[in-house]
């Protein structure tokens, strides 16, 4: 470094190092909390991770499992089931229950791919099931998670909901004229 001095007519040229014994305080907060954003992500893909093959496996209840009570789920897209559900319970009696009880087998994630990114975890699947009228559905998946306490606290998913559509306008819901 290069330091220019003035004194009284003169000016002194002093060329030197200059060492800084204390960390700087921004620096370390910048750092502090890139590591904290980095921890939590990687806690919460490995949440996220360990639940989907909890349910490919058919161990697990994955809904009840990874979101938060008071969930803020939304279904992306237009038609009659895109849709904001507030709250677990609304999210599973308005979309969950009606679909799976059109299903002979459920869906299960058959392939994954997960990034996380401080409290968000992305998910793009692949799922797969047999409607009730021997059937075939099939769909892909996009699913953005906000994570907190390590439940999704926030969902923005994205599917082709015209296979979605399909099975609930092709199969009859259970006490419906015509169900099986």
């Amino acid at each position: 470094m290069i330091f220019t001095i003035l004194t009284k007519g003169r000016t002194i040229l002093v060329v030197g190092t200059l060492f800084c014994l204390t960390s700087h305080p921004a620096t370390s907060q910048a750092e502090s909390t890139t590591n904290s954003q980095e921890v939590q992500a990687k806690r919460n893909k490995q949440i996220v991770t360990a639940a989907f093959d909890r349910w490919a496996d058919g161990s697990s209840d994955f809904f009840n499992e990874m979101l938060a009570p008071d969930i803020e789920w939304t279904v992306e897209g237009s038609g009659p089931n895109a849709a904001t559900y507030r709250g677990r319970e609304a999210f599973m009696s308005g979309a969950v229950r009606p679909f799976v009880s059109r299903l002979r087998i459920p869906v299960r994630p058959l392939s994954k791919r997960l990034w996380a990114d401080g409290d968000h975890v992305i998910i793009n699947w692949e799922g797969e099931a047999i409607a009730q009228d021997g059937r075939p559905y099939r769909n892909r998946y996009v699913w953005i998670f906000r994570m907190a306490g390590g439940k999704a606290a926030e969902v923005n998913a994205f599917l082709d909901l015209a296979p979605y559509d399909d099975v609930l306008r092709r199969i009859p819901a259970p006490g419906e004229e015509g169900a099986q």
